[in-house]
């Protein structure tokens, strides 16, 4: 049976409903998911379930555990936060490294969390536009060769999104793959080759955004 890697971007955040948000948050580049973001979580754990996903692997930020939360609770799968798939650490948006919650203080929230797995590839303050894409590609080869043949889940970011992507079927993804919130890209291997079957697939959602948006 070939494998297959799903990855799917974060659902909408707070900030983007609420921009004067981030004046007052104490951990400003880690909004939570929005209210309209958590349905959408539950449209992408609806239109996940019944797909064999055997592996869930989260960026660390909040809104990607979130999502990756309510997909594991439909699917009952544990949650492995790998910090390979984080948000392009990117000076132009954080003027310096983004503060998150630990991973003891996120398994409190959110118990699916296993503790025991150590993530692959690390992510660094500052990096690039090639950075991020190079370490999300490493990190999506990475997962899929370690934990294949069964299909796993990728939560990410735009940016890792896109990076996850290119780093499976190549440059084709950087002009196919569309990352808007809570979209779904497929990639199939069929040995040895990888088929993106999945863009940035939305039907799933009950509303989608017009333009694509990033930090």
């Amino acid at each position: 049976m070939s494998q297959i890697v799903w990855i799917a971007r974060h659902a909408n955040r707070l900030d983007f409903v609420n921009p004067d948000w981030f004046l007052t948050a104490q951990r400003r580049y880690d909004p939570p998911l929005s209210d309209d973001g958590i349905v959408q979580t539950k449209q992408l754990a609806r239109r996940l379930q019944g797909e064999k996903i055997a592996h869930i692997f989260a960026s660390p930020f909040l809104r990607t555990v979130q999502t990756a939360n309510a997909v594991a609770e439909v699917l009952d799968l544990p949650i492995k936060l790998e910090t390979g798939l984080s948000e392009w650490l990117n000076p132009a948006w954080m003027t310096e490294e983004p503060e998150r919650l630990s991973t003891p203080a996120l398994k409190e929230l959110f118990p699916r969390i296993d503790t025991s797995y150590t993530a692959q590839i690390a992510a660094k303050y500052p990096e690039t536009h090639e950075q991020v894409r190079a370490r999300s590609g490493q990190t999506a080869r990475c997962l899929a060769a370690d934990f294949f043949p069964d299909h796993i889940l990728l939560v990410a970011h735009g940016a890792s999104v896109l990076g996850a992507a290119m780093g499976l079927v190549g440059e084709i993804a950087k002009t196919e793959v569309k990352a808007s919130l809570c979209s779904l890209v497929k990639v199939v291997r069929h040995n040895p080759e990888w088929l993106l079957e999945l863009k940035g697939d939305t039907s799933h959602l009950s509303e989608i955004e017009e333009v694509i948006r990033f930090a």
